[in-house]
């Protein structure tokens, strides 16, 4: 099954990642067609990191349609960066992607992006 290959490789990620201390899997739900995965991250230098995102299978694909991965700092009350799809910015060239930089007001075009990119990116 796709999804659930999908979450194997979530997780296996999440595991190896050199930046990620703890993990806690809140959610995971699959389906034949789609999916939903959400984790709670304690990462190596004290900060904090959730990632949400719902899918849809498309082909041998798994395409990611909703998500919103905030980086918080170990306190939880200062926000690093958090990339999310809600449609609120319709001026951003890349609307709905969106991420906001340190706070809430500062938000820049941003790409699609999956949990294993943001992983990647910050590993």
């Amino acid at each position: 099954m796709i999804v659930e290959d999908y979450f194997t490789e979530i997780k296996a990620k999440l595991i190896t990642s050199s930046i990620i201390a703890q993990i806690d899997i809140v959610k995971e739900r699959a389906l034949s067609d789609q999916g939903y995965f959400r984790a709670r991250l304690n990462l190596t230098n004290g900060d904090f990191l959730e990632v949400v995102e719902f899918f849809k299978v498309q082909g041998d694909k798994c395409i990611t349609e909703t998500y919103r991965y905030q980086w918080m700092d170990g306190t939880r009350t200062q926000l690093r960066k958090r990339w999310d799809n809600v449609e609120h910015f319709p001026n951003l060239p890349t609307f709905p992607h969106h991420v906001h930089i340190e706070q809430e007001t500062n938000v820049y075009a941003s790409i699609c992006r999956n949990i294993l990119e943001i992983i990647a990116r910050n590993n």
